[in-house]
């Protein structure tokens, strides 16, 4: 779960201070585990800042934490204060900017080229998807790998991603995807034509930016008219 920790404090010596962020940051180059880092200043009162540090988790924090370069920055900082420093850690519960990256990221991965990555680091293990063109819903990591392979033995992927919304834990993605046939698809063999097909697709995700579930809505009906499939099912 992602980790924020905020650091407040009042200094009169900002250009040190910032100064010394640098040092801090080139000191620990390669070893700080810190994802995001934003120093504010408040508006009312220019010796007072605010510096929000971002982690992958609360462990991360803490290893950067005991960083001997941390604590000797740490001692400096303090000395440019006026009054000693206040740190309040805070546990993310939802990040839209996480869960939309991560939409894309999706999309992305799906179409690499070469052996599917693990995925594990975007689905949930119980991981439920919806699609009403599937008899039945797609349940757990290891059925989602093998739905997409389906596609991906059919096709050369690529995806564009034409449009994104974001709401509390849900991020709606339209879609526009792009295909050579090079391979059996759902027992229609190799044809080399390229297929389009648009479509859109709602994913839930819990706190540490990992899909839990998912709506598909696709032209599969336009898809299959490409390939030639509802041809040989009039005649």
């Amino acid at each position: 779960m992602t980790f924020v920790q905020l650091i407040d404090c009042k200094t009169s010596r900002f250009d040190e201070m910032n100064q010394l962020m640098d040092t801090w940051a080139e000191r620990t180059k390669g070893k700080r585990t810190a994802t995001h880092n934003v120093v504010a200043k408040d508006r009312s009162d220019a010796s007072h800042f605010i510096e929000i540090v971002e982690f992958p988790s609360y462990e991360e924090a803490m290893r950067n934490s005991n960083l001997p370069e941390t604590d000797t920055i740490f001692r400096e900082m303090v000395a440019l204060c006026d009054e000693m420093p206040t740190f309040t850690d805070l546990e993310v519960v939802r990040d839209e900017q996480l869960y939309a990256g991560n939409a894309r990221r999706f999309f992305e991965t799906v179409a690499t080229e070469g052996e599917l990555p693990p995925l594990n680091d975007l689905l949930t293990e119980d991981y439920h998807d919806h699609d009403p063109g599937n008899v039945t819903d797609t349940i757990g990591l290891d059925a989602m790998r093998r739905q997409i392979e389906m596609y991906r033995s059919g096709f050369d992927i690529g995806f564009t991603i034409d449009d994104q919304i974001t709401e509390g834990d849900r991020v709606c993605t339209r879609w526009t995807f792009k295909g050579d046939h090079n391979g059996d698809f759902m027992g229609i063999p190799a044809s080399g034509i390229q297929v389009t097909m648009t479509g859109a697709t709602i994913f839930r995700f819990q706190e540490d930016g990992k899909i839990v579930e998912g709506w598909w809505h696709e032209d599969r009906l336009g898809l299959m008219a490409q390939l030639g499939a509802l041809d040989q099912l009039e005649s």
